[in-house]
């Protein structure tokens, strides 16, 4: 069955939300220098802000994922469960350092996103947004794909202005 694009993420933003709240977990898929994926289980919280998916992830900025990141910022993020779900998330990505958007992702993780994810983050930074292992990753999709897997339709939105 052949994929349905659609123009607005508005379009498919119901399955987006319903199948990352389900899943809650994903796969994010970084690059090496050497063209190489490597992948890792993270929680992102997402919102819509001005009709289009950010996402914001709470990591430890290990030497791995900073040199991924620093030499290559396309990302891909996927949810699946075992009802064949799923949710496919190509994005740039990058580190985000000021304290005011440190603090806003660290709220939307403590009182959970608009989207219904996130988690107490004093669980693994106890100094609160200040501590110096806490850090954060903006996720900007470029392209979002929502596979329903009862009937294995697809539909997939990709941001006109990212090309």
């Amino acid at each position: 069955m052949g994929a349905v694009k659609v123009a607005a993420f508005s379009d498919i933003e119901s399955a987006f939300v319903s199948y990352i709240q389900d899943i809650v977990y994903c796969t994010m898929i970084t690059v090496d220098k050497n063209g190489r994926p490597r992948a890792r289980v993270l929680l992102p919280v997402w919102e819509t802000v001005d009709g289009r998916p950010v996402g914001w992830i709470a990591a430890y900025k290990t030497p791995v994922k900073a040199a991924h990141l620093a030499n290559n910022p396309h990302t891909t993020y996927a949810y699946w469960n075992p009802r064949q779900n799923a949710v496919f998330v190509d994005s740039v990505s990058s580190w985000v350092d000021d304290e005011e958007t440190k603090k806003y992702a660290w709220d939307l993780y403590a009182k959970g996103s608009p989207h219904g994810v996130g988690y107490n983050p004093r669980n693994f930074w106890r100094l609160g947004p200040g501590d110096p292992e806490y850090h954060v990753i903006k996720i900007e999709p470029w392209r979002v794909q929502v596979l329903r897997g009862s009937d294995l339709s697809s539909r997939i939105w990709t941001d006109a202005s990212r090309g």
